[in-house]
């Protein structure tokens, strides 16, 4: 029997023979293979969801009244929600958007993976979907799973994209563009303003994937939004955005997309339509994490004090990684170019398990990824185990 498309094996499910061996350690495995949170979501988030369930069940009082917990939500996002995306857009990155160019989606991994196909049905004369060279695997997996052609941007010596090395038959067949400032893996800061003008020069929607700008250490975090064409910018351009970096609430699955108003406008319906829905007592969680800044500022000191620890810590094995412009990544160049070998060894010499850099593309194999999502008291660990 014939088969047509057979998924790969998913990236971090490879990781499972190094995950045993570093699990040996005494006092376990040090996971830094996956960005996934493990501090504290911030208790104005946990305090909204307690008052709305309570104690002994859905408690009594305007939010269940309204629905939220028992009701199927709204798919765009509660204006609520809405309101404090547009607020928080505002203040943190000085963009200011129609409410009726914002609307939630579940988490910003399926928004990722299913995009390509909406914007296909959309535009059928074109089947190209443009992505970093070194990035985030979906981006190209959701251009697979849509049945389009994916196709690597090229990234210069900084790991910032090179529009320009794009052939004309691409630009012309491109459907979308990706771009991710700060990056995954490599935590470098592109050029939006200039990605932006080639998306409207060339005709491409721009979508910005802006999930770690909470974390952008050289200068303020940035956005797509307001470098668009039209009145407001936001033409050709939408940005995308997630509480799980921001916020640690991963599992909550909660992200946002804003922008150009025919394309945010068409994606809510159709969405609408495919049943997408973030609960409702989440989306009252998410809205209040957003006004809250002070535990994103305690989060970006923990990882940044991580992230130049876990520098110290290569320096004493012989290893130079740069601090990232932006995000909680290391992206570490391994000794012998052999990032699965230097995978091994991390996991049997030091208990610790990193993400091989092949993961996001087979230009990033010479390198390694840490995710800097261990207590600091975990990293002395590998420190210790590594004898350094």
């Amino acid at each position: 029997m014939s088969h047509g498309f057979v998924p790969p094996a998913y990236p971090y499910d490879r990781l499972e023979a190094a995950r045993e061996v570093a699990a040996q350690h005494p006092g376990g495995v040090v996971d830094l293979s996956i960005g996934t949170p493990t501090d504290p979501p911030p208790e104005v988030a946990m305090a909204e969801l307690a008052r709305i369930y309570g104690l002994g069940g859905v408690a009594s009082g305007a939010m269940d009244a309204n629905g939220s917990a028992r009701g199927y939500p709204p798919s765009i996002g509660t204006p609520e929600l809405r309101r404090a995306i547009q607020r928080w857009t505002k203040d943190r990155l000085g963009a200011a958007i129609p409410l009726d160019a914002v609307a939630a989606c579940v988490g910003t991994k399926e928004f990722v993976a299913t995009l390509p196909q909406w914007l296909k049905l959309r535009n059928p004369g074109r089947d190209t979907v443009l992505y970093p060279a070194v990035s985030y695997p979906t981006y190209e997996m959701g251009a697979t799973l849509a049945g389009l052609r994916a196709v690597k941007v090229p990234m210069d010596e900084a790991w910032r994209l090179d529009l320009g090395a794009l052939s004309t038959e691409d630009v012309s067949r491109a459907l979308m563009l990706w771009v991710n400032t700060p990056g995954n893996p490599a935590g470098a800061l592109d050029d939006l303003t200039r990605a932006a003008a080639w998306g409207v020069e060339a005709g491409v929607p721009v979508f910005s994937d802006e999930c770690y700008a909470e974390f952008t250490w050289e200068g303020p975090p940035r956005t797509i939004l307001g470098h668009g064409s039209g009145p407001d910018g936001i033409d050709g351009v939408v940005a995308v955005h997630s509480m799980s970096k921001r916020s640690n609430m991963a599992g909550m699955r909660v992200g946002w997309y804003a922008g150009d108003r025919e394309l945010v406008g068409y994606l809510r319906e159709v969405r609408k339509h495919a049943g997408f829905m973030v609960p409702g007592p989440v989306q009252a969680a998410a809205a209040a994490a957003l006004g809250d800044q002070e535990h994103v500022e305690q989060q970006r000191a923990r990882y940044w004090s991580r992230l130049t620890r876990a520098r110290e810590i290569l320096a004493g094995i012989g290893v130079a990684a740069e601090l990232p412009e932006g995000g909680f990544y290391l992206w570490a160049p391994t000794p012998d170019g052999d990032d699965w070998a230097w995978t091994d060894w991390l996991a049997s010499k030091g208990g610790v398990l990193v993400s091989p850099g092949s993961f996001y593309g087979v230009e990033g194999a010479g390198h390694v990824r840490l995710a800097m999502v261990a207590p600091i008291e975990r990293l002395d660990q590998v420190a210790s185990r590594l004898g350094v």
